[in-house]
């Protein structure tokens, strides 16, 4: 037996349906995602993540993502245009490492500030590597000359 709330939903619900409300719908007929999979208590966090494009670094704790920062270094630094650029962005990467050893959190993880010149090093050296030097282009040998015929000329 239906109780008086309810008896007024399903009246809604059913008007709805006659007026044509349900029709069209994106994603009628089509099955629920992860029906047939088992429950999973973070689901939402992680549609949320792929729907935003979020970078799932961002859910590391603070010391394992200084840690993959400083691993991923020579990629970032590979783009950077001149020395300078390159020493600020390891000295502001080294600060908040620094901020993080006075004050540590998460997970004891083994995180060290990184060598400047060290860094520079690298720099110049993947910078070199990336310079092929320009190879002479030779020139195209001169097109041979059509001969030309010179038979109507002489009418």
């Amino acid at each position: 037996m239906t109780t008086g709330w309810e008896a007024a939903v399903e009246a809604q619900i059913r008007s709805a349906q006659e007026r044509g409300e349900f029709d069209n719908l994106p994603g009628a007929g089509k099955p629920i995602p992860g029906r047939d999979q088992p429950y999973d208590e973070g689901w939402w966090i992680r549609s949320f993540m792929e729907r935003e494009q979020i970078p799932s670094d961002l859910m590391l704790p603070t010391p394992l993502q200084l840690r993959r920062r400083v691993e991923q270094l020579p990629a970032e630094l590979r783009d950077l245009p001149t020395e300078d650029a390159v020493r600020s962005y390891v000295a502001a990467l080294n600060a908040e490492v620094v901020a993080w050893l006075r004050a540590p959190t998460g997970p004891r993880v083994v995180v060290r500030p990184v060598n400047v010149d060290e860094a520079v090093r690298r720099w110049r050296a993947d910078r070199q590597q990336r310079v092929v030097p320009a190879t002479p282009v030779e020139p195209a040998p001169p097109a041979a000359r059509a001969r030309r015929r010179w038979r109507w000329w002489r009418r």
